[in-house]
């Protein structure tokens, strides 16, 4: 009797393991591939084929020491005005600008729409009608597919760290108008939903070098959503190779062949 049952309960189990491969996998791999067009929308980039762009405007305010304005255009910052005061042998205002002919590049986001194109490639490379014949073959599509949306959404939450040294020799700052004295040093990236722009002050008191920062910030509601969307298809593909992972513990399925006892472990 206890053969029988388990005869039974092994061939239960891989019928439901051909219907996930052959079913719900193309099913989940389509859901994804919605979610994920429609992650994209929401990237103000020009995938028309006039080239024309959303221009968003917006205004940094609250700290009295730093003030800006800048004008988003898909991934760069076309115009921008800053405005701010630090302290030498007395409290100095300077003006510096962002101008169209040189724009500040946000790679982040670039970085992070070519993760989501390279995932729905993945996802677009599986004919909807191929039958998958086992686990392995599942679990390569969806690491290669968790991956990119991992790296996708953490180039947005997780900015690259740079040394102030380091962003006073950008190209970014070369192209501020008026140019920055050489003990400041500006920057602008995307963390998390929020666009931050920050003010850098290097000064040498009695030969220790000493940082002094400031930093504003504006809430970008496009990043929001797309950062939701990232993380709704991420995890819809956890949760299926999660599934597929439990079934390949039971490496003795035969898929499309005759039902065959599942020895005991």
């Amino acid at each position: 009797m206890m053969a029988d049952a388990e005869r039974e309960e092994a061939l239960s189990l891989q019928n439901e393991f051909e219907w996930v491969l052959h079913k719900e996998v193309h099913a989940v791999l389509n859901q994804l591939s919605n979610i994920l067009t429609e992650c994209l929308r929401r990237f103000p980039m020009s995938f028309s084929s006039d080239g024309s762009q959303k221009h968003e405007k917006y205004v940094f305010s609250g700290l009295d020491q730093l003030k800006c304005v800048v004008s988003l255009c898909g991934d760069s910052i076309t115009q921008a005005e800053i405005n701010f005061r630090i302290q030498r042998q007395q409290v100095v205002q300077y003006r510096t600008c962002i101008q169209s002919e040189n724009p500040w590049r946000l790679h982040q986001i670039q970085d992070a729409v070519n993760h989501l194109n390279q995932a729905i490639v993945y996802i677009d490379n599986v004919d909807k009608n191929y039958n998958f014949r086992s686990s392995e073959e599942v679990l390569h599509v969806l690491g290669s597919i968790l991956g990119c949306l991992q790296r996708g959404r953490t180039s947005l939450i997780l900015p690259r760290k740079r040394t102030v040294v380091d962003l006073m020799k950008s190209r970014n700052m070369r192209n501020l108008v008026p140019n920055l004295p050489e003990d400041l040093a500006l920057s602008f990236y995307i963390q998390s939903h929020k666009l931050i722009v920050a003010l850098y002050q290097v000064s040498n008191i009695h030969g220790n070098m000493k940082f002094d920062s400031h930093q504003a910030e504006i809430s970008v509601p496009w990043l929001n959503e797309v950062l939701v969307l990232f993380t709704v298809a991420l995890q819809l593909c956890q949760q299926l190779k999660d599934k597929i992972g439990v079934f390949a513990q039971y490496r003795d399925f035969t898929i499309n062949a005759p039902s065959q006892p599942m020895p005991c472990a």
